[in-house]
């Protein structure tokens, strides 16, 4: 699968807020969406799903606008994963994540025997098979966020669309937020487009970066170019150095906030 936005803008009344924005990510691609806060980021992602109309522009899956798809058809190959805050509901993990094959049943449908299980190989593929009769009410951060997103991969989706995902997690629940983002990619072919605040987590996973600024200029590339000490000062106000940092057989980049620009 394809999906592409081209020429994407957007406007609250009078406010600009988006304005041409232009990416494509293929089968297996990562791409991470970076930004400074109130700059867009939710607001694209929504607009890029259909969840509100661009005022220009549009998205495609496979070439074809998703304006002219049918929301059943578009929410079998995407499936998002929001910010967790105020989902932490009574639910057991198992009956959050079989909330996911929504999009595969009919209006008045019961779910299935395969249903069921597809509900369970999500739960294994992200490790959480043991948490099945835990409520979300009580469970940590962490876990809850592995929770939606084994909900979102119920539905077998080929993009997986992530609102700063890790956000609010310690060190270890970070990472393997990352890790699985990365695997799923790599090992499910799994297309994924994340928004996040930390440029060292999208070097880390993402294949592309496309950065938004306040003043409207938006810059996509390859994660490696794209995020650069120069575009981190433009887009943040910050001044920061990037350095690799090796250890054992593999080389880490480190992104290191100096001072605010004045």
């Amino acid at each position: 699968m394809t999906f592409s936005v081209v020429n994407g803008s957007f406007r609250y009344g009078p406010v600009p807020v988006l304005r041409d924005v232009c990416f494509q990510v293929e089968q297996g691609q990562v791409l991470c969406v970076l930004g400074p806060n109130g700059v867009g980021k939710t607001t694209l992602l929504r607009c890029m799903m259909g969840m509100l109309p661009w005022r220009s522009g549009e998205s495609r899956i496979d070439g074809v606008s998703i304006a002219a798809m049918r929301h059943a058809e578009i929410w079998r190959k995407i499936a998002y994963v929001p910010q967790s805050k105020g989902t932490a509901l009574s639910y057991t993990a198992a009956e959050m994540v079989l909330m996911g094959r929504s999009a595969r049943l009919g209006v008045f449908a019961q779910p299935s025997r395969e249903d069921r299980q597809a509900a369970a190989a999500a739960m294994e593929l992200v490790g959480i098979a043991s948490l099945a009769e835990k409520k979300c009410c009580e469970m940590s951060g962490g876990e809850l966020q592995m929770v939606l997103i084994a909900r979102a991969l119920a539905a077998r989706p080929e993009l997986l669309v992530l609102d700063e995902p890790e956000s609010n997690l310690d060190f270890k629940n970070q990472l393997i937020i990352l890790e699985t983002i990365a695997r799923l990619s790599k090992e499910k072919g799994i297309a994924a487009i994340v928004n996040t605040h930390y440029p060292a987590h999208a070097l880390k996973i993402a294949h592309q970066a496309l950065i938004l600024s306040r003043d409207g200029h938006t810059v996509c590339g390859a994660a490696a170019e794209v995020i650069s000490e120069a575009n981190m000062r433009r887009a943040f106000q910050v001044e920061v150095k990037i350095a690799d940092y090796r250890y054992e057989s593999g080389c880490y980049k480190s992104v290191i906030p100096i001072s605010v620009v004045s």
